[in-house]
């Protein structure tokens, strides 16, 4: 044999082993899974479930970043990066939480854990917060350097370890996050940083007295389950399974019957028997094209030396076949024209693009063009060679799930034709260096930045603009639903203004095509916090009345100009639709309206916004069943606006608790994918919100 064919056999021989034998199986000694349809329950916490582990709950339920432990009965404890936190409030509806740290719970302002409040930003983030500097250990603290205007605020505490007194101070620092450098002339031990409410900083800063209470108190997160796109498939595949994580492997698994989904497990023993056999022949294919290759150039370079003053040969044609002759220029032709064929033709009757076009309309993605952050991707402003102004979104990512929502996107919108829908020009290809959607350009931000963004203030949404900006969103909502579309994803920022106030209702990454002849989809949860149908998380039925259900709280926005979710309003009122109820319920609508609509001074107004309010209070009930249908919505607010201008009295809104079914108990978590969670309209409820979402 020859001597390269036997170091190539044992070659592929050994990479064919060493494939094998490293691909590892799922963990199977997990024989005992149960349990994992038990609730968290510890003093005031209680009905805790997934993502969430600990007390009956194992550890195999759910993720080792979500693991809680009950302290005397009564205390909640979550650790995380190497400190604890008191686990004070869990709201599973809106995905909040608040925590104290341990250390600084019982003490105050005195602590030997000298570690910064640091949490993993894939799972945890803040609202509005400010920052607690707090200083230990200082050896000169001048007072008159303390008083200093070139300073924030510094107040002085000491603490006492065994016996020896330390002098500290502790200063306030917004925003959270910020890196300021504090003067090295107090000879300071260490420092950390402790995020504290927005809305108590300022009363820690009138009254320094109360930093032990302000400690004590905690700070308000959100959080997110990173690994909700494997439950989707877990559900989806195993109904009634329930979504764990092994340890050992550090992934998540579906358990069906206290064991590893058997289907689950079959496919991963499959794949990989095909990923060790299909990486032995990839080695061997690539091995073979070697040898070809070579073969081929010295054929080619035997034929070039025969065929000399020959005439060089044409392109191929798409008609003919390719020779021997011409395949090293068909070869080189290939590259240089795929951008030709891309821009020259259609995908699902959309047009292509080429990266290149884009990249040029939006000189090479110049950060300076960036319009904002959709829920998948950036949004950038550009300009085709024809002069059409565009915005051109750039998804985050090019894997397999970019790739299906970005699919997705393109197949709903190639067919739908309204006025009060986003024109879609055209996209790449699936196979592009990116993958890109070109849409119209829609200049003037979305209904959230108008509404509690930075156009907030401009004045320019006053009642009938913002009736009109419900009733064309609801026209648009209206036609998806006849249309057998659901969007699931309904909220101020997807709905864009143009600059006569006019709807454009966008982003269809998360919709869904709804078959005409079932009643529902069976799908895990995916959207936005706030938004989320309360039915659609508990029973995974997805329906046009989810879609309703956001409706609604974009309704309330329009009215109270408040954010659907805000982690600085008190606990009860987190949530806008629960607020909203409760208001309602409670005969306080005056107290939800925006002062600005003139509610108090206009008969016409406040009888108009009663009745929206009314409308947008059956739009929000839990039972899906009792949800006005999005035609019905419609309707009633064009009535609204027909019936109400120039009309009497305006009557009290009276809802009795027995007339609808209130939203009065906390549903399960959702399980929301990381495309919306990582929507910075949820990540910072504060923000400023970014003109185009698309």
């Amino acid at each position: 044999m020859h001597p390269l064919t036997t170091t190539t056999t044992s070659f592929l021989l050994t990479l064919f082993l060493s494939l094998h034998l490293t691909t590892s199986l799922p963990s199977n000694d997990i024989s005992n899974l149960s349990n994992c349809n038990q609730n968290f329950s510890c003093g005031d916490l209680t009905n805790v479930t997934y993502p969430f582990t600990g007390g009956l709950r194992p550890s195999h339920c759910g993720p080792p970043e979500f693991g809680l432990t009950c302290e005397d009965e009564s205390v909640t404890i979550l650790k995380a990066n190497s400190l604890s936190y008191r686990v004070t409030h869990l709201d599973q509806t809106s995905q909040t939480l608040r925590l104290s740290r341990s250390d600084l719970y019982d003490d105050g302002k005195c602590t030997r854990q000298f570690t910064n409040t640091t949490l993993d930003d894939r799972i945890f983030s803040l609202g509005s917060s400010h920052e607690l500097y707090l200083f230990y250990g200082c050896k000169k603290i001048n007072d008159s350097v303390m008083g200093s205007d070139q300073l924030p605020k510094i107040s002085r505490f000491s603490c006492d370890y065994h016996g020896v007194t330390e002098e500290g101070f502790f200063s306030i620092v917004y925003p959270y996050g910020t890196e300021y450098s504090f003067p090295n002339t107090f000879e300071c031990q260490t420092t950390i940083r402790v995020p504290i409410p927005s809305t108590r900083a300022q009363q820690l800063f009138d009254n320094e007295s109360v930093v032990g209470e302000v400690l004590k108190e905690g700070f308000d997160v959100s959080y997110s389950n990173p690994y909700s796109a494997n439950c989707t498939e877990c559900y989806k595949e195993h109904p009634g399974g329930y979504c764990g994580f092994d340890t050992q492997l550090g992934k998540p698994i579906c358990i069906c019957n206290d064991k590893l989904c058997p289907e689950k497990k079959t496919k991963d023993r499959t794949l990989v028997i095909g990923l060790s056999t299909a990486g032995a022949v990839v080695i061997g294919i690539f091995f073979g094209c070697w040898v070809l290759f070579v073969v081929q150039r010295r054929k080619r370079k035997s034929a070039q030396v025969k065929s000399k003053g020959l005439p060089v040969a044409t392109p191929p044609s798409s008609k003919g076949l390719t020779t021997s002759t011409n395949l090293s220029q068909a070869t080189t032709s290939l590259t240089s024209s795929k951008s030709y064929l891309e821009k020259g033709s259609t995908y699902f009757g959309v047009p292509v693009f080429s990266y290149s076009e884009l990249e040029e309309a939006t000189n090479c993605f110049d950060p300076s063009k960036e319009l904002g952050d959709g829920g998948f991707g950036t949004v950038y402003h550009g300009v085709l060679k024809d002069g059409r102004v565009v915005a051109v979104k750039r998804l985050y990512e090019n894997n397999m799930r970019r790739a299906e929502q970005f699919m997705n996107e393109i197949e709903i919108l190639a067919h739908l034709r309204h006025k009060n829908l986003v024109i879609l020009y055209g996209c790449t290809t699936r196979h592009s260096h990116e993958l890109l959607l070109v849409y119209e350009y829609i200049p003037n931000g979305t209904v959230a930045d108008h509404l509690h963004g930075r156009q907030s203030n401009s004045g320019l949404l006053t009642w009938p603009v913002r009736l009109s900006i419900a009733i064309e969103t609801a026209s648009a909502l209206a036609y998806l639903h006849t249309s057998d579309v659901i969007h699931r994803d309904v909220k101020t920022t997807n709905i864009l203004l143009d600059n006569d106030f006019h709807v454009k209702v966008a982003d269809f990454g998360l919709s869904r095509l709804f078959p005409n002849d079932v009643t529902h989809v069976s799908t895990a949860p995916q959207g936005t916090p706030g938004y989320v149908d309360p039915e659609y998380y508990q029973c995974y039925q997805l329906t046009n009345k989810s879609d309703v259900y956001s409706f609604g709280v974009v309704l309330i926005e329009l009215i109270s100009s408040l954010q659907a979710v805000d982690t600085n309003r008190h606990r009860h009122d987190i949530n806008l639709s629960n607020m909203a109820v409760n208001k309602i319920q409670n005969h306080a609508l005056n107290e939800l309206v925006d002062p600005f609509l003139g509610f108090d001074k206009d008969i016409v107004v406040r009888r108009m916004v009663t009745s929206v309010a009314e409308l947008a209070f059956r739009c929000l009930q839990q039972d899906r069943e009792m949800r006005p249908a999005m035609e019905e919505v419609l309707e009633a607010l064009k009535r609204i606006e027909k019936e109400n201008y120039g009309a009497g009295n305006a009557e009290v809104l009276d809802i009795r608790d027995d007339d609808v079914g209130l939203l009065k108990h906390a549903p399960p978590p959702v399980q929301l994918s990381p495309d919306s969670l990582s929507d910075p309209f949820w990540a910072d409820s504060s923000s400023t919100i970014t003109p185009h979402s698309y």
